[in-house]
């Protein structure tokens, strides 16, 4: 019989206390990925870097970079580069952000024309020290997309726009992307080491808000694992998540960028993954992407179509 130590690693759920742990824990086969080395790769980063473009893939040290800028999707990071918040978890940088580049929103635009998008991935940094949090530059994002690429279909991963929430989500929704997306991140008892500046509360009614002034609008949220939570806890935060009508539930695993971040507590197993998801299916999400290499946008456009697939049987069958 399997010790609980074992047990607990083989279905991906921690008991110990994450301080207990070893410094890094060796990443498992199931999680590794190749170096990114394409022609198309090269291409998507000298766009990048001619439109003066930051991208979350590169910023956040997304593993799945390779394989989506090598099809020339990359999630584009509007605000800049620099952070106001240093959450644990996060690759980031922190400090005193620049003045917003008002070519910001033509240049996101460009890069979608160039790269033939059917489907964009619209992120950014936390902007604590701008009156609206930023959310006027999203807006201004959205407009040019809909000017520059109208059958772009457009998906916004927006932060949670501290004590500016209620302003900003008005104004973001008004522009009517297809998507929101506001990652919950991890359960609420991890909050105050891993979403310091953040309150879960406070995210929950963020995407709640957006339902209610455009039910229309498709919205979803993520969460990391790996970092100490209890299995019961990621189904406490799937229900709260479908109690604000959240449609699409994306699960990854956490992987530690630098030794000064948050330790990777467990990796979680694949089959775990899958088991979560079925779970999420059961407590009625639209759509669950869960895997260990899942991210927020990894797959972003195939996920849309399948969730405008899945909205219409079920109102076919309503």
């Amino acid at each position: 019989m399997a010790s609980p130590a074992l047990h607990r690693y083989l279905g991906g759920m921690s008991e110990a206390d994450p301080q207990s742990r070893p410094e890094r824990i060796r990443k498992p086969d199931w999680i590794r990925v190749k170096a990114p080395t394409s022609v198309g790769f090269s291409e998507t980063k000298a766009l990048m870097r001619r439109l003066n473009l930051a991208t979350v893939c590169e910023e956040a040290a997304c593993p799945n970079i390779g394989e989506c800028w090598t099809k020339k999707h990359a999630t584009v990071m509007i605000l800049g580069d620099v952070c106001t918040r240093a959450c644990a978890f996060c690759n980031v940088k922190t400090g005193m952000p620049r003045k917003v580049d008002p070519l910001e929103p033509q240049h996101t635009a460009d890069a979608a024309a160039e790269l033939g998008l059917e489907h964009i991935v619209i992120t950014s940094v936390d902007r604590d020290d701008l009156p609206d949090g930023g959310a006027s530059q999203f807006v201004k994002v959205i407009e040019a997309l809909r000017r520059t690429t109208p059958s772009t279909t457009i998906e916004i991963l927006t932060p949670d726009f501290r004590n500016k929430a209620q302003a900003a989500v008005e104004a973001i929704v008004a522009a009517r992307p297809d998507v929101y997306n506001h990652n919950l991140e991890t359960v609420p008892r991890l909050y105050p080491t891993i979403r310091p500046g953040a309150r879960y509360y406070a995210s929950l009614r963020l995407l709640e808000s957006v339902k209610r002034h455009d039910p229309s609008i498709f919205t979803k949220s993520g969460v990391m694992l790996g970092l100490g939570e209890q299995r019961l806890e990621v189904h406490q935060v799937m229900d709260d998540m479908r109690s604000a009508d959240v449609d699409f539930l994306t699960m990854g695993q956490y992987l530690q960028p630098t030794p000064r971040h948050a330790k990777v507590i467990d990796f979680v197993t694949p089959q775990s993954f899958d088991a979560y998801a079925a779970i999420a299916r059961a407590k009625g999400f639209l759509l669950v992407a869960s895997s260990p290499l899942t991210r927020s946008s990894y797959h972003a456009g195939d996920d849309f179509e399948r969730m405008r697939a899945a909205r219409e049987a079920k109102l076919a069958k309503a």
